[in-house]
């Protein structure tokens, strides 16, 4: 009798990388949709600059590798990290930046470590931080909410700059707490500005929104587990809440923190990646909890607003040591 290993992604035997795969993109519609509602046609521009630039480096990696090209183009693996990544820059980024980003997740944090199943990092999130920490003024720059951009429009600013549309960006609602809370402004007095909505940014509260019922379409269709979800979503809300109870002036809500940034995108469709999280069931709810409490503790006392890709990245390099631990046992083990 002969045995045979593989490495993750781990599926049913009735199911495919493609069928799960298009059924994450199919519940990133939502998110997208909501997003051209409020922002026009960048966010469709982004869209279709990280995923064709996606495309084409995997296909050159791939050929370079001597690997079949259709086969792996077909997974759509390329294509989730082009809409994750083209989802979380700003609406109104040069065209540069998507594809710098999208190049860097694909061929740095992809293709380098072997292709789909042997990458120990979220490619989408590595190249989110590669943008962060290389170009913070461009990727630290959203569109205001509520201001559809035309195509003409936005064709013109995402590939010819800003110059004739000053007052179109501004801070999101996590930037506005962090500096008000550097400036000794209390959450109370920072709350009745016009960039808050009914719980937390103005607008993305919708975008939240849609991400949440998207994720609990994963669920229950089986895509991705309740494990994780629930878990980062536990280990932000329970310290916010704490802290919440203990200092109501300063500290934000835990619905606050649910509903702002990309906690409910980050929660659903980034730590659930089933190639870099961790494995077990018991597993997954350690390295959930440990990417909400680093989102908190990054958020609270860090040096950037948001922080789900440094949190995810951060359990990812954790993620094989609770593999070890959390390890189920072996029972009937043949001699």
């Amino acid at each position: 009798m002969q045995f045979s290993t593989s490495c993750s992604p781990f599926i049913p035997a009735n199911t495919s990388v493609h069928q799960i795969m298009r059924q994450v993109l199919i519940a990133l519609i939502p998110a997208l949709a909501t997003m051209f509602w409020l922002f026009g046609f960048s966010i469709l521009l982004q869209l279709l600059l990280a995923s064709s630039t996606a495309l084409l480096a995997e296909a050159g990696c791939l050929w370079l590798r001597k690997r079949p090209i259709k086969a792996h183009l077909l997974d759509l693996s390329a294509l989730i990290t082009a809409a994750l990544l083209a989802l979380a820059i700003p609406t109104i980024a040069p065209w540069w930046i998507g594809v710098s980003g999208t190049l860097f997740a694909i061929i740095i944090a992809k293709q380098i470590y072997g292709g789909l199943g042997f990458n120990p990092f979220n490619p989408a999130m590595a190249g989110y931080v590669f943008l962060l920490i290389s170009f913070p003024q461009q990727m630290t720059a959203w569109q205001t909410p509520d201001t559809f951009l035309s195509y003409n429009d936005s064709l013109q600013l995402i590939f010819s700059g800003p110059i004739l549309f000053d007052g179109l960006s501004s801070a999101t609602v996590l930037d506005s707490i962090k500096t008000a809370k550097a400036s000794g402004l209390l959450s109370s007095e920072l709350s009745i500005a016009p960039i808050f909505g009914f719980i937390a940014g103005k607008s993305w509260e919708l975008i939240s929104l849609a991400y949440l019922v998207s994720g609990l379409w994963l669920i229950y269709r089986k895509v991705i587990s309740w494990h994780i979800p629930v878990a980062v979503l536990s280990g932000l809300t329970i310290p916010a809440g704490i802290s919440s109870l203990f200092d109501a002036s300063s500290a934000v809500s835990p619905l606050f923190h649910l509903f702002a940034g990309a906690s409910l995108c980050g929660a659903f469709f980034i730590a659930t990646d089933p190639v870099s999280a961790a494995t077990s069931n018991s597993g997954r709810l350690i390295y959930g909890m440990l990417i909400g409490l680093l989102i908190y503790i990054i958020r609270v006392w860090g040096g950037y607003p948001d922080a789900i890709a440094f949190a995810v990245l951060l359990a990812n390099l954790a993620a094989p040591a609770i593999d070890v631990y959390t390890r189920p046992k072996v029972v009937n083990r043949i001699q």
